[in-house]
């Protein structure tokens, strides 16, 4: 029962590699695009799963403990909370942490060269638009890649009554 806790490194070890771990997620996670946090398709849990269980090994290295990897967790945690807090508090270091949205579709014209470089196929932009409830682009007064990869859509009916009222 002793080896469960006795630790192979100082704690403070565990908790520097989680914070390092997660900042270096988040970002690999931003490099990654707009497109990594939206709809998960298969491919994005594949990634996901795998990168889980790579760094794993770069939190808590060879150690056994189960302490160990509560330490690493706790920071990683930890970690969250403090960016979560800084983020609400600055609206500039907000968006460095989470992005711009892109806008994918203006008075009803796609763009098709800002929908590949979000890396987002014509079927999954299809897709969003028909579970929104349109045919077409058409009617779109603009369509947005929010930073979490969920696309939002405002009619252009929409869009004139909220400028009237």
């Amino acid at each position: 029962m002793n080896e469960w806790f006795e630790l192979s490194e100082p704690w403070w070890h565990f908790a520097v590699r989680g914070v390092l771990t997660y900042l270096g997620l988040l970002v690999l996670m931003r490099m990654s695009g707009k497109r990594s946090f939206g709809e998960m398709s298969a491919f994005d849990l594949l990634v996901l799963v795998l990168a889980g269980g790579t760094l794993r090994t770069a939190i808590i290295g060879d150690d056994h403990t189960y302490l160990g990897a509560f330490i690493g967790v706790a920071s990683i945690l930890l970690t969250n909370k403090v960016l979560a807090w800084i983020c609400v508090r600055s609206p500039r270091f907000n968006r460095l942490v989470e992005g711009l949205p892109a806008i994918l579709v203006r008075d009803g014209r796609r763009d098709t060269d800002e929908l590949r470089c979000q890396a987002l196929p014509e079927a999954a932009f299809n897709r969003a638009l028909h579970a929104a409830g349109m045919e077409h682009e058409g009617s779109v007064a603009i369509a947005r890649l929010e930073p979490n990869g969920k696309i939002t859509f405002i009619r252009k009916d929409e869009a004139r009554s909220s400028a009237v009222g």
